[in-house]
């Protein structure tokens, strides 16, 4: 109808109906956009909204456009138009009532649904995603949580298998210093042992310039904390009474350490970290518990392991005492059974050579010239006889010197000749004697001492040659220091018994036949003069000895 054609000129569709489903009038727009515009009852009920009458039995009023159409009055609502199933778009529809005809107005609103719609969901994503940052945040806090606990468990366990398996107390200390300083971030960490109300610095971890023991104190409400089993956490420009202050504060933790009621020293923890300790604090009673279990358990093993040592440095002492005994014993017996052997051997000798002297004088005075060449050669024999029982007994009395027991110069070529002399039973057709002695200036020694421990060698390389065989006898004197080396071909030592040989009470020649002191003694003489006794042995090829002494 001509009548409505000034609607062409409005953007949004508008149709016209009269009565109930007569469409009188469509516009360009409704035209364009309802292109496929079948009849009005179609049209009508691709159409949706909210408002619906439930209680009548008419199923256009299911539709809004039959509503609008049906209304005494203007009617408006929002409503959805669905053309196809997967394309759905939305109107504001205003109807206007002229008579018997109905205008209805469809102002597209797609867009302004569709973006209520996503700021729904927005919200709705909003609310989603805040709860999931939520729930995140408490995941985070409990991985945190979980981590801190179990750099807990790890630190504690950690130096609870240091403690356990160290009884050092240094290295207990430095250890645990060590761990707490890395995990506090600290600048130095150190522990003091308790005395009363003072402090002594007893290991530093960090920063050194702290010395072991340095006394420190601290004042009294720290102290009253640390009687009372608590931490002391503060930030202070001071970290002991009298120490040089800090130009800023520093965080300083002060945790007591503690063997049943008794406190027996501090872990000072100094950090520039401004942060709050919690948790931490677990980890700090828990170390500090484990300390003072080690500490005092470390100390009684250091005490028993002390007392252990004095307890063997008696021993040596005791068995050099014993040994030392045996030696001036024996050595006091051979001096008296010298002396009277001696004796003994001297007043016959005296009278023989008196004798000899006379028969040496009526010799010339016989006739017979074959009586008086014989009498003459036995005469001769018996002088030497008398010169060689005249001089081992003087030989006999060098070597004890009894009364020699202060330090005296000597020449120890002449005191390894005396020594071969008083011997010579048991090298004489058995044993060649090779000496190579070096240019020796006298020596400061006890010489009654180093004949022995040449006596005892000497003998040990005879016993060891079975049948013939040659000993070696070298000294030598360089850089201050007298070198004395025996060498035989004998049978040698066996490998398992060359760390034996110079134990006291150990032997190899049987019972009866050797004590066993003879080279512990050697030892202890070698060592009273400042020096070394070695022994270089291979089993079926001989043994050396090497005796260096210093001369300084």
């Amino acid at each position: 109808m001509k009548k409505f054609d000034f609607f062409n000129q409005y953007r949004d569709p508008v149709i016209v109906v009269k009565d109930y489903e007569k469409v009188v009038f469509k516009n360009n727009t409704f035209c364009r956009v309802f292109s496929k515009f079948g009849d009005i009852r179609k049209f009508a009920h691709q159409m949706n909204f909210d408002m619906c009458p439930m209680d009548s039995e008419n199923v256009d009023l299911f539709s809004p456009v039959f509503q609008a159409i049906v209304s005494p009055e203007n009617f408006f609502a929002r409503v959805s138009y669905s053309e196809t199933s997967d394309k759905t778009s939305f109107y504001d529809m205003t109807a206007v009532k002229r008579g018997a005809y109905t205008i209805i107005f469809l102002v597209d609103v797609s867009s302004d649904v569709l973006l209520k719609d996503n700021q729904k969901e927005r919200e709705i994503f909003k609310e989603k995603l805040k709860k999931l940052e939520d729930e995140n945040d408490e995941l985070q806090k409990m991985r945190q949580k979980a981590q801190s606990q179990a750099i807990r468990i790890a630190l504690i366990n950690k130096v609870s298998n240091i403690i356990r398996e160290s009884m050092d107390i240094s290295m207990i200390l430095n250890s645990a210093l060590k761990e707490l300083g890395i995990m506090f971030g600290c600048f130095r960490a150190y522990y003091a042992s308790c005395t009363g109300q003072e402090f002594t610095i007893e290991e530093v971890y960090g920063e050194n310039n702290l010395e072991k023991n340095t006394k420190i104190s601290f004042d009294n409400l720290v102290m009253k904390q640390l009687l009372a089993r608590k931490i002391s956490i503060s930030y202070s420009l001071s970290e002991y009474l009298g120490a040089e202050p800090y130009k800023q504060s520093v965080l300083r933790v002060v945790v007591p350490v503690f063997h049943m009621q008794k406190m027996i020293g501090v872990l000072v923890l100094l950090s520039y970290q401004k942060r709050e300790l919690n948790e931490e604090l677990e980890i700090l009673d828990a170390v500090s518990s484990q300390l003072g279990n080690a500490i005092i358990r470390a100390e009684l093993y250091q005490k028993n392991a002390k007392n252990v040592r004095d307890l063997k440095a008696a021993l040596d002492e005791l068995k050099e005492t014993q040994l030392q005994l045996i030696n001036s014993e024996k050595m006091a017996s051979l001096g008296q059974l010298v002396a009277g052997v001696a004796h003994e051997i001297n007043t016959p000798v005296a009278s023989i050579k008196s004798n000899n002297s006379i028969i040496s004088k009526i010799i010339p005075q016989i006739e017979p010239e074959d009586l008086r060449q014989m009498l003459k050669e036995i005469n001769t024999l018996d002088t030497e006889a008398i010169s060689r029982i005249s001089n081992i007994v003087t030989s006999l009395k060098k070597f004890v010197r009894l009364d020699e027991s202060e330090l005296q110069q000597a020449d120890i070529n002449k005191e390894i000749d005396l020594t071969l002399d008083i011997i010579r039973h048991e090298t004489k057709n058995k044993i060649e004697i090779v000496k190579n002695y070096g240019e020796i200036p006298p020596v400061k020694c006890y010489p009654n001492m180093l004949n022995q421990v040449f006596t005892n060698i000497l003998v040990n390389a005879c016993q060891a040659i079975e049948n013939q065989g040659k000993i070696t006898i070298t000294t030598e004197f360089y850089n201050n220091k007298l070198i004395v080396k025996f060498k035989d071909n004998g049978k040698g030592i066996p490998k398992e018994n060359l760390d034996k040989i110079f134990t006291a009470g150990f032997t190899t020649k049987g019972v009866g036949v050797g004590t066993g002191l003879g080279l512990a003694i050697s030892q202890k003489i070698i060592d009273k003069h400042n020096g070394k006794i070695k022994v270089y042995s291979e089993e079926g090829a001989g043994t050396e000895f090497i005796i260096t002494i210093n001369c300084e």
